[in-house]
């Protein structure tokens, strides 16, 4: 049966004179929202100073966009080359989460030095909170119409059980994509889950963290084979798969070498030494 193609969904929410709101905007500050929302609740019962989130994220978000387009923008530079004004343009899409990562554990690691505060532990209270805004970031991928991986059937789609609407927006140029996006997005959702199971395990110091990113990559190592997008190195080197590899093995052996030396002696539950609170009520004084 032949079925009418509806339109796919406008990127742009609304417009304010010469200003355009996108989806992708929204969506990208919406999930960063709900991370910090998250994170800030185990923040409180971590110890860690209630306004330490809030204070980060006014740099780790403008540097970790930065740092996402610039990564984007290095790998793809043949689309920019002829016009360096569309660097700017990142609500047509083009933010690498690897680059908002490096960007965002940078910012994490100086603020924690300048803070007096351990970048393991705010790392760790903030793993599921970073995943969960992965997960929500994906739908606005989803808005552009990006993202996505290489053709398909309608009935390959519908055998999945999605909803019409994710089925219509798959629908590009006469052609049904696989909807990587919505995959990496289930992903990180179970592994939210996961990571909020593993509070109550009580792992070493670290290691939330470092679990979080075995788990993204692992999966991220997949999806990305199916994508028709990817930052390549070559013709046959798919950027984030190779980073997706180093990463967990540098994340396993950050594991073993922290727990054999000790550096991970403390543990997730752990309570902080008083004499360092101290310290902090005294800094807000």
């Amino acid at each position: 049966m032949i079925m009418n193609q509806a339109q796919p969904i406008d990127p742009v929410l609304f417009e304010l004179g010469p200003l355009s709101v996108h989806w992708y905007g929204v969506i990208i500050m919406l999930g960063a929202f709900l991370g910090y929302l998250l994170a800030t609740r185990e923040a409180k019962k971590r110890g860690l100073p209630e306004d330490v989130f809030a204070d980060l994220l006014l740099f780790a978000v403008p540097i970790s966009i930065v740092s996402a387009r610039l990564y984007y923008v290095i790998f793809q530079w043949e689309h920019f080359a002829n016009d360096p004004g569309r660097i700017i343009a990142v609500w047509e899409g083009g933010l690498a989460i690897h680059g908002a990562l490096i960007g965002a554990v940078l910012t994490a690691v100086v603020y924690a030095r300048v803070k007096g505060l351990s970048f393991w532990k705010i790392a760790d209270v903030a793993a599921p909170s970073i995943l969960l805004g992965q997960a929500i970031g994906r739908w606005g991928n989803f808005m552009n119409q990006e993202a996505h991986g290489g053709p398909v059937s309608r009935e390959f789609l519908e055998g999945l059980m999605l909803p019409e609407f994710i089925i219509q927006q798959m629908y590009i140029d006469g052609t049904y994509y696989h909807p990587t996006f919505l995959y990496e997005s289930l992903w990180s959702l179970l592994g939210v889950a996961v990571l909020l199971y593993l509070r109550r395990v009580n792992l070493h110091r670290g290691e939330m963290f470092l679990t979080y990113v075995i788990w993204y990559s692992f999966g991220r190592f997949f999806i990305e084979g199916l994508r028709t997008d990817s930052l390549m190195i070559g013709d046959t080197v798919r950027v984030a798969q190779l980073i997706s590899i180093l990463l967990i093995a540098g994340a396993v052996a950050l594991i073993i070498y922290r727990r054999k030396t000790g550096l991970a002696s403390a543990r997730y539950l752990d309570e902080e030494p008083k004499s360092r609170g101290k310290q902090q009520n005294k800094k807000k004084k």
